[in-house]
């Protein structure tokens, strides 16, 4: 962020406001509620209180709430000593700024909240950046607040003059602060894009998951490639997405990349911000869709991450849907859900059950051009080698008296390049072009 005069304020208590408002499925807002609490206390603060309020009629324009109701509940949020309130909706600019006028306190909303916590989690470069812009894209229309980001607050100027110029300053840097975002942004998705296309060089066919936050994605792409990515009891563990390759049973490589989590109501900015994260999503050739079946809000989070997959046109994508967490899940919604959902796959990451049958789906996915071979190159042809090396996937190479001994796969436009160094094809192979042809 840009440095505006600051006073610092440490903020640890948070007063929670839902909203059920006119439209929402009953006790909808309850539930958004309940999944508030659990974001803010992924921000490390103490909850006072959570309270819903329900809107009888349309949004109101000052406070989105009623003047009386948010009188009510500034006084109350005070009186239990809150640093900051916060709102589960989106707020205005305007909104926001009247709620901390007449509170004297921080008020942040769910978009807030979010993005401090990807503010927290991002690592790596891309990440970092794109919580940068969608921060600060939120934070220049906000500027004359008093407060930003939980631990600010700003000095405010009269009305024109000093306090004026300086508004006009800090809007400047921001918009140059985003503008340089953009331009750093813009280079990692072509280094990103050329790391793509080195990787569909070697045509090996993909996979993304996706889920709600907190499913069991990273935990899934651990069990089936033994990569060690974070895999915690929290939401927003992971920010970045993470490629590994791995053995089906019948021998061919598939790569598997874990993907953010969803939310249900993820800022529209952070959405954009990170199209180039989730374009993996786009690129993949099938998608496995984990749920947490013993959550009981599944059926919500299955919306949600469909809805997203719909903005980044991916929802017509070949897709594996995957209940997670059987182990953890009661004998009566299990077999509710299974009744509803029979189609669907049933398995525990922990345990290991149902894995077997996830990845006899894969296999069924995972169409690819490449043909499985075992060669012997003479010596003298060692641009072959190079060749396969360079547009294959080399498995084993031996070095014999007669030449250069290959097993790989290898894609069937190479064929006139590798054709005539063919031993034999693996018995595997050869089993599954059995079965195509019957």
């Amino acid at each position: 962020m840009a440095d505006f005069p600051t006073e610092q304020k440490t903020v640890t208590r948070a007063f929670l406001v839902g909203v059920q408002a006119p439209g929402m499925a009953p006790g909808e807002g309850a539930e958004l509620l309940g999944e508030l609490n659990e974001l803010v206390e992924t921000l490390n603060l103490t909850i006072t209180r959570s309270t819903l309020v329900t809107l009888r009629d349309r949004e109101q324009p000052k406070y989105l709430i009623g003047s009386g109701k948010a009188a009510e509940l500034m006084a109350q949020a005070k009186a239990e000593g809150a640093d900051v309130i916060v709102i589960d909706e989106e707020l205005s600019p305007a909104q926001q700024r009247n709620w901390e006028e007449d509170s004297g306190l921080a008020v942040i909303d769910r978009q807030e909240v979010i993005l401090e916590i990807f503010a927290d989690r991002a690592q790596t470069r891309e990440a970092v950046l794109q919580v940068a812009l969608a921060r600060m894209e939120y934070s220049l229309p906000r500027l004359t607040r008093a407060w930003t980001h939980l631990s600010r607050q700003r000095g405010k100027g009269s009305m024109g003059g000093e306090g004026e110029t300086q508004l006009e300053n800090d809007r400047r840097i921001v918009r140059d602060r985003i503008a340089h975002l953009k331009s750093e942004i813009a280079q990692v998705i072509s280094q990103r894009a050329t790391q793509r296309r080195k990787r569909q060089r070697t045509p090996i066919p993909g996979m993304a998951i996706v889920g709600y936050t907190n499913a069991g994605k990273s935990s899934l792409l651990n069990k089936l490639t033994g990569a060690t990515v974070l895999a915690a009891d929290k939401l927003f563990a992971t920010l970045d997405p993470t490629t590994r390759q791995f053995e089906l049973p019948d021998g061919r490589t598939l790569l598997a990349t874990d993907t953010v989590g969803f939310i249900r109501r993820l800022p529209h900015r952070l959405v954009e911000a990170f199209k180039a994260t989730l374009e993996e999503v786009v690129v993949a050739d099938f998608i496995v869709h984990v749920l947490d079946i013993a959550n009981p809000n599944v059926a919500h989070h299955f919306a949600t991450t469909m809805e997203v997959l719909g903005e980044l046109g991916a929802a017509d994508k070949p897709t594996i849907t995957v209940f997670n967490k059987v182990d953890a899940a009661d004998a009566k919604t299990l077999s509710l859900i299974r009744a509803q959902h029979p189609e669907t796959l049933f398995l525990s990451v922990h345990t290991g059950q149902g894995m077997d049958k996830l990845l006899a789906r894969c296999e069924e996915l995972a169409v690819d051009d490449n043909e499985s071979v075992e060669l012997l190159i003479p010596h003298n042809r060692y641009d072959v080698v190079a060749k396969l090396h360079g547009a294959g996937q080399v498995r084993k190479q031996e070095s014999m008296a007669e030449g250069v001994r290959i097993t790989g796969r290898f894609p069937r436009k190479m064929a006139a390049v590798f054709s005539p160094f063919i031993l034999l094809v693996p018995a595997k192979a050869a089993k599954r072009a059995q079965k195509v042809k019957a």
